[in-house]
């Protein structure tokens, strides 16, 4: 095809306003125009005809030099393949009006082969919305998903072309983020100190009333109260643009993901701490709990289940509390999967909320399928429980909703998660107990597993945990006296000098202490050493003192 170089001189008739082109009477000068390329293109599919132009190369050489390029460029495509012959030209029709940077020949080889798209101007937004459409997940996980992209991802970095996505790019999305968090904390102090504020200003008066009035007004005008990105969830956000960029690289659109190169703020999760005096004394007299997770003592467990003992759910919070099912798979746990003949129930469901909907699920992972033994109290507990159920559907007779569930509300339909949770805060501050949320009395059931000394194995397997390595990095904490008779036979394993020097010296002390009693108990010479036969001997010997007087 035709495509050749040209000089171009830009300048202007003043009057006109037209290129002079050769003109111009300044055009014999050596540097004074400057050079173009002009390339005929493949014709469209209509058979009309398009071309590559570009005008301001400072000399012939560079000029030339594009043409070439572009020449190679459209001899990637076999003389066979009209297809690819059309996807070159369409890129290089656009190159040239979007004034962009030829593609290079190597990596437009390797799109053209791959089936990719030439045009690299596919941008982050546009690969999410297609990543997204394309999860085949539970809906929940898509939520998340769809909250991360439009929250965090698309209003920050979404108009960036995906194929120049840079790491400095991320990192200033999370600097921003990071910042974003101070201000909504100022914020919401402001708010919360307008507020204040304004509960402390009477209602009667007309002045107070006016006052009132304008501070409503400026409270109004203010942001509302917001929650901040936590470290948490900076890092899910990072993970799901990690896993979208990962499958654009599996679709050969990328060849380098960022989002596994960015640094952000590690994320500590909480430990498991339990519940000792010490604590419960400086949370009652600051109201802070010493960890978001916090877990009861056996006889604190004990306690509770006692104080709930005629709860209609009483046989869930005992479920939860000795065998660690999650608050949804308790809630959507079938009888179908239940068999108190054998001593143990199956998790093969859940009931998750999306927003306040509920749906059914399947358990959270696939360790999350699995079963659990059932110990003889919680199997007679659980048989009272649907005695009592039984007695209910005849109650309601056919206004009752059979769903097969163990746990349901009044009529027999689904328990609600959040409801449950309620609940279940309502009845721990009833009992006068430290507070601990439903997730902790998990928590719990893992604690006291590991305390009464369950290899970690099972534990893991009866949480539904995929790796032993995730029960050892929640529970490192341990009941009180399991950690002080832990310690005590770790210190006897090994030989000390000085301790045994100390256990010689008061094995002494102790041999002096019991000589000395001794002592004290031998009787003196003529001495029986018991009172009474004492008090005899005095008396006798004084009788004996008087016989002597008159023979002397």
């Amino acid at each position: 095809m035709k495509g050749s170089t040209y000089r171009r001189c830009s300048c202007r008739d003043p009057k006109t306003g037209k290129e002079l082109g050769t003109s111009c009477p300044k055009r014999s000068r050596k540097n004074h125009c400057s050079y173009a390329v002009r390339q005929e293109l493949p014709p469209r599919e209509d058979g009309s005809r398009r071309s590559f132009s570009r005008s301001g190369y400072r000399s012939l050489k560079a000029a030339q030099a594009d043409l070439d390029h572009i020449r190679a460029l459209l001899g990637l495509a076999e003389a066979d393949d009209p297809e690819g012959t059309q996807l070159i030209a369409e890129m290089l029709a656009e190159v040239g009006r979007e004034r962009t940077p030829l593609p290079d020949v190597e990596e437009t080889r390797r799109r053209l082969n791959a089936g990719q798209d030439l045009i690299g101007s596919l941008t982050v937004s546009e690969w999410l919305d297609r990543w997204l459409a394309g999860k085949r997940i539970r809906k929940s996980g898509l939520n998340r998903y769809e909250t991360d992209i439009r929250v965090h991802l698309k209003p920050r970095i979404g108009h960036r072309r995906l194929d120049r996505l840079r790491v400095s790019h991320l990192s200033e999305m999370f600097t921003d983020i990071r910042d974003a968090n101070v201000q909504i904390l100022e914020q919401n102090t402001q708010r919360r100190a307008a507020i204040d504020e304004l509960a402390a200003v009477p209602w009667k008066g007309a002045d107070n009333r006016a006052r009132r009035k304008a501070m409503k007004a400026a409270i109004d005008a203010m942001p509302p109260f917001r929650r901040i990105t936590g470290p948490a969830t900076r890092l899910h956000v990072k993970a799901t643009l990690r896993a979208a960029l990962n499958d654009a690289i599996g679709q050969q659109i990328i060849t380098f993901n960022p989002a596994a190169h960015v640094e952000i703020d590690p994320v500590r999760k909480p430990k498991a701490l339990v519940w000792t005096d010490e604590r419960i004394a400086k949370w009652e007299q600051t109201g802070e709990k010493p960890s978001p997770v916090m877990v009861w003592t056996p006889k604190q467990t004990g306690a509770f289940l006692d104080f709930v003992a005629e709860d209609r759910l009483y046989a869930m919070w005992h479920l939860i509390a000795f065998r660690g099912l999650r608050r949804g798979e308790a809630c959507g746990q079938p009888w179908s999967e239940t068999n108190l003949d054998t001593h143990s129930l199956t998790v093969s469901s859940q009931l998750v909320q999306d927003g306040w909907e509920i749906e059914a699920s399947d358990p959270k992972t696939d360790s999350g399928y699995r079963v659990v033994a059932l110990d003889d109290d919680t199997v007679n507990v659980l048989k009272r429980h649907r005695e009592r159920q039984d007695e209910a559907r005849e109650e309601w007779g056919s206004a009752w909703v059979d769903t097969g569930h163990v746990f349901t509300q009044e009529d027999g339909s689904w328990l609600h998660p959040g409801k449950v949770t309620d609940l279940f805060e309502r009845l721990v501050a009833a009992s006068g107990l430290p507070p601990i949320r439903l997730h902790d009395l998990r928590h719990g059931a893992a604690t006291l597993m590991l305390a009464a000394g369950i290899d970690i194995k099972i534990v893991s397997d009866t949480l539904g945990h995929s790796d032993t390595r995730i029960t050892r990095d929640i529970y490192q904490s341990v009941l009180p006296q399991v950690g002080k008779n832990a310690a005590e036979a770790t210190a006897k394993l090994v030989p000390l000098q000085r301790k045994a020097e100390a256990e010689k010296a008061a094995r002494k002390a102790a041999k002096k202490a019991k000589a000395k009693k001794a002592a004290a108990k031998k009787p003196r010479k003529g001495d029986s050493g018991k009172p009474k036969d004492r008090v005899k001997a005095q008396a006798k010997a004084k009788k004996k003192a008087k016989r002597r007087k008159p023979e002397q």
